[in-house]
Formats: C-alpha cells, structure tokens, sequence
C-alpha cells in the first residue's frame, strides 16, 4: 500500500509567509492562485514533520441560518490528540484524485456528512495557527456554507456527533472546541457573518 500523498505549498510562498494567527479574511484567491503555480503532492507522514511547507485544508462551516453544525469527537478516532473535542468545521487533506480545492471539499464533504444536497461553498478566509506542532504545518482555507433548513447528519456515527447548535450552545463548549473551530467562531461571531 503507497503511503497518502497530500497537497502542500512552501511556507515562504504563503501570503504574509503564513505569519499571521487565526482568520484572515483576505488572500483565498492569492493562495489559489499560489496552489496552480507552486502546489505539490507529498507523502503525509514526511509533511506532518515539515514546517516549510504548508498542507492545504479546505475547512467547511456549515451554518442553517443562524446556528452552527456542531460536532463532538468520539475516543473511537484514531487521532487521541482529538479525543472527547468539539468541532464546527468539516474537512481535511486534498489528495491527488482532486481535481481542485472545490472538488477536495465536496469528497469531504460526502465522505463525512449524510445528506442529500451539496451546498454552495463560499470562501472567506484563510486560517492558520502556529502555536502547535499540527498547526505548523497545515494551512486552512475557510468555506461558509448554509443548509437552508435540510437535515444533515454526521456520517460515522461511531467517531463523531452533531446537530446544529444555537451560538450559545457552541460558545459553551468553546473551551473544548478544536483551536482551528474556536478561531473560525470567534472571528465569524465577531463579525457577525452569517
């Protein structure tokens, strides 16, 4: 079995050399743009140690008007270091059978939801964190998207929960909330972006 190969640019090559903390609200088109040009596949295992590149995340926010589809890790993931977390952002690694971030977001997208309709995925921002060894190496590109009153549930029910959340209910678990979902809501909140 070949090892995962997954799409990274180079760091000095990120808008701002990835220096920033949280969301930034401009530069998707940037880094777009920096993906056709200087985008790579690589194996996963390699980038995971690699600070000089940047790992492209598509990360959804799935919203159903004015509340939030909040998950909850289950201890069955493989990941320990997520265990028992709270999440309101759907996504991960592109891979070569993507034709593009769109398309990467909307394998996520089936592969992680049940549901029978594909939203409209709009970009806002990009997300970064440097203040952990996970976060170092991975760039996120933000996607906002609405249910518009469609049921969607979590498809492996065995690692994850989730339901849509008032504002309330999410700030009260923002303290369990995963860095990357608890800067997304805090600056989206802030913002008053729906």
């Amino acid at each position: 079995m070949s090892a995962e190969q997954v799409l990274v640019v180079p760091r000095a090559a990120v808008p701002d050399d990835a220096g920033w903390y949280g969301l930034l609200r401009t530069g998707v088109d940037d880094l777009l743009a920096l993906i056709e040009r200087e985008g790579r596949f690589a194996e996963r295992a390699a980038m995971e140690r690699d600070p000089s590149f940047k790992q492209i995340i598509p990360y959804l926010v799935l919203r159903d008007g004015e509340s939030w589809f909040l998950m909850r890790r289950s201890r069955a993931g493989v990941d320990a270091r997520l265990h028992d977390s709270w999440s309101i952002g759907v996504g991960g690694h592109l891979n070569p059978g993507d034709a593009d971030v769109p398309a990467g977001l909307r394998r996520e997208w089936t592969e992680e939801l049940d549901a029978a309709f594909v939203p409209t995925f709009t970009p806002i921002g990009l997300l970064n964190d440097d203040t952990t060894d996970v976060g170092t190496v991975h760039l996120g590109i933000v996607y906002v998207a609405d249910a518009r009153g469609r049921q969607v549930e979590v498809r492996e029910r065995h690692k994850l929960s989730g339901s849509f959340a008032t504002s309330t209910e999410v700030a009260a678990v923002a303290d369990g909330l995963e860095t990357w979902s608890r800067l997304v809501f805090e600056a989206l909140e802030a913002a008053a972006v729906r």
